[in-house]
């Protein structure tokens, strides 16, 4: 896109005869048209240009979810939270139940 902007630039000033442009050749001018050309063709075939269409794809998929979820009232750091706590409580519940376990000899720690 620079390069377009400069290009465009160059041609206003080619065409109004304004500055050191008035007598630059035709070929200097456009140059930086050629030039995105360049690029546009090299980012295509390199797939440069749909890796940021489908990063943006993804970006915009997940804060919609955000915001669908935020509008059924399930915060995704609510629901991250809740689920951390869940597995807190399934520890702490299984080794609770593990403690009634054989001990080995020697150790506080249950065999398993």
């Amino acid at each position: 896109m620079p390069l377009v902007i400069i290009g465009v630039l160059l041609l206003l000033a080619k065409v109004t005869d304004f500055g050191p442009t008035a007598s630059w050749a035709w070929w200097w001018v456009l140059a930086p048209f050629a030039g995105a050309l360049v690029w546009w063709a090299v980012a295509d075939a390199t797939g440069v240009t749909q890796r940021r269409a489908m990063q943006k794809m993804d970006d915009r998929k997940a804060q919609r979810r955000e915001r669908a979820m935020e509008h059924l009232g399930l915060d995704a750091r609510r629901k991250g939270l809740v689920d951390k706590a869940r597995d807190d409580a399934q520890r702490r519940a299984s080794t609770m139940a593990g403690s009634s376990t054989k001990r080995s000899p020697g150790s506080s720690e249950p065999r398993l």
